[in-house]
């Protein structure tokens, strides 16, 4: 800690999860056409919506006006959680007040989600 006590945080908060299939944090970040909005609290997290996003990604190269279309799509959310994401879009989001959370990648959305909102609880913090 640094001194300055916990992170207060108001739940219920969005979270957006970049899946291919709705079952698992299953796609990169970069590769994401579409975020699954979820409403969470440290008990419950239910899907609100889906906000489709233009493809960021093109292989050697990225698309910055898509990048801007995906920040101006989930700046509203606390976290986005992704499969993989690079350095740059991770300092992006963090520009924006989102956080990266990629250590979930390929584990089950709702149990990753309630496991995340326990640790900003248990903590304060993200973890």
């Amino acid at each position: 800690m640094d001194g300055r006590g916990p992170i207060m945080i108001k739940f219920p908060i969005k979270l957006a999860v970049a899946s291919k299939e709705g079952l698992a944090i299953s796609e990169h970040f970069g590769h994401a056409k579409q975020f699954r909005i979820y409403e969470s609290t440290p008990d419950y997290c239910r899907l609100l919506e889906t906000r489709e996003v233009a493809h960021y990604c093109l292989g050697q190269h990225s698309d910055q006006s898509a990048m801007a279309g995906i920040l101006e799509s989930i700046k509203d959310c606390h976290a986005v959680f992704v499969a993989k994401i690079g350095d740059g879009p991770t300092e992006k989001l963090k520009a924006v007040g989102v956080r990266a959370v990629s250590r979930y990648g390929y584990e089950a959305i709702e149990a990753s989600l309630l496991d995340y909102m326990q640790s900003l609880t248990t903590n304060g913090e993200d973890v």
